[in-house]
């Protein structure tokens, strides 16, 4: 079955406005022009579901989407824009530090980062602290379709190398505007599911 139903859930700045349902959640972080919004649209066969905005940063909460009542996608609050000031920085990453590490639903983050770019240091340093809370290593390559073939090995090689990746994580290079890598992604939430314990599965959308 094709994904029937999407909605946005809640916007949540506070632990006390997380929705308190037990639908496991995959939770989508990254540099604020990375693209989270987009690939959200994308992978639901929606266009407005998850707002976008030509000037980065814009996303200041934590936006939770139900995906047809079997999975939640949460939009994390991007980070490293530089015309954001100190103080609002430091209050959105106590925000992702609380969801990442209180949210006992969440099931997988997924780290986006632009496939034409090596990873900033922010990039390397939520990576890290990604797999230090015990969950996959799992980076979507964002951008697919701006990137030459020819070099296209060259950049992933460049991402793993920046990012200290092993065989054990996994990237998948993705394009929301060209759909590329978006079967793989939802194969790889079935399997996700699967060895989680989870029932839920979807087909390719």
């Amino acid at each position: 079955m094709k994904i029937s139903n999407t909605d946005i859930i809640i916007s949540a700045a506070w632990k006390d406005q997380w929705p308190e349902d037990k639908t496991p959640e995959f939770a989508f972080a990254g540099r604020s022009n990375v693209g989270k919004s987009s690939l959200i649209n994308m992978l639901t066969n929606r266009t407005k579901l998850a707002r976008t905005a030509s000037r980065p940063g814009k996303t200041r909460i934590i936006n939770f989407y139900d995906i047809d009542g079997k999975i939640k996608f949460v939009d994390l609050p991007g980070y490293g824009f530089a015309r954001v000031s100190k103080a609002e920085k430091n209050k959105w990453s106590k925000m992702i530090e609380t969801y990442l590490s209180e949210r006992e639903i969440l099931l997988q983050v997924l780290l986006l980062v632009d496939l034409r770019h090596q990873p900033t240091s922010d990039d390397i340093m939520m990576f890290d602290w990604i797999k230090e809370m015990g969950f996959n290593g799992i980076v979507i390559a964002t951008k697919a379709d701006k990137v030459k073939k020819s070099v296209l090995p060259k950049n992933i090689n460049r991402i793993k190398k920046t990012l200290n990746m092993t065989e054990d994580d996994f990237l998948l290079p993705i394009s929301s505007t060209k759909k590329i890598g978006k079967y793989k992604f939802w194969d790889m939430i079935n399997q996700l599911l699967e060895v989680n314990g989870f029932e839920q599965r979807f087909e390719r959308q």
